[in-house]
């Protein structure tokens, strides 16, 4: 990968590389330039999780002409593709350098449900739901039960954002979670879980299970298990697989195609 990146730099077939580099013990992402090649220590993604494309977001609305190119595993292309339809990103402007690895095959807790959609999970006991279980085993739980959980899992939030911020497929210029009428800057959530359910409901037809949300929230809320539950709904009552290509439009309603109220580049 280190050799082919430096031929896409050094033959000007992209003008910047977004991927890895490794400084000071620390993972990090970095944007590879013809002028740094010589830091281009590049890594395998293997365990290191963060969206680069929120990167090459921001690059590509800085110059609309820049030529980027961009490591990406399977959730990667599956995020490009839903930016490109929801016209917050150029396609053609980005050259995917593809990954066969997917992190989340190597977590216990966030199998990636595209590569494995069938592989089941086990249910562990009292308050905690294995994230990997099938919508359907966890549905099978009495709904009292069911409702204890949810609960109990909500009320553990602080509301730090870290599941927004992290996840590259939140691009609204406003985000409805600040609104005042929602929740007070500066306030705990209320005993009504307005916060994760209007998420939820947000991020039905962009959520493609890259399992981020989960693994930056500080209080292990199974926030996968809960999108799982939304993208299962969206693909039994519209036929809709997120991510999948670039040709099918935003997540049709009714036969009328969403109109995409975020601004495109």
């Amino acid at each position: 990968m280190q050799k082919r990146v430096r031929k896409w730099l050094e033959e000007e077939v992209v003008d910047v590389f977004v991927a890895y580099i490794e400084q000071k013990g620390h993972i990090l992402p970095h944007v590879f330039s013809p002028d740094s090649l010589e830091e281009c220590a590049l890594l395998h993604p293997g365990l290191q999780r963060y969206p680069l494309e929120e990167i090459a977001l921001e690059l590509a609305e800085e110059d609309p002409e820049l030529r980027i190119g961009i490591l990406a595993r399977e959730c990667t292309k599956r995020s490009l593709n839903v930016l490109s339809t929801w016209n917050q990103l150029d396609q053609g402007q980005l050259i995917p350098m593809e990954v066969s690895c997917c992190p989340s095959l190597l977590q216990e807790h966030a199998r990636c449900s595209y590569l494995n959609p069938d592989q089941p999970g086990e249910l562990k006991t009292l308050y905690g739901l294995d994230p990997n279980a099938c919508t359907q085993e966890v549905e099978a739980l009495e709904q009292e039960e069911l409702y204890s959980h949810w609960t109990y899992e909500f009320s553990k939030c602080i509301k730090c954002y870290g599941c927004r911020d992290i996840c590259p497929l939140c691009f609204c210029r406003e985000c409805s979670l600040e609104h005042t009428d929602l929740v007070h800057t500066g306030e705990m959530l209320t005993e009504v879980p307005i916060f994760h359910l209007v998420r939820a409901v947000h991020m039905a037809g962009r959520c493609i299970d890259c399992g981020l949300c989960e693994e930056a929230c500080p209080v292990n809320i199974p926030l996968r298990l809960l999108y799982r539950k939304v993208n299962e709904i969206i693909v039994k009552t519209f036929d809709y697989y997120t991510g999948t290509d670039m040709e099918t439009a935003p997540l049709n309603i009714l036969g009328q195609e969403i109109a995409c109220q975020a601004n495109p580049l």
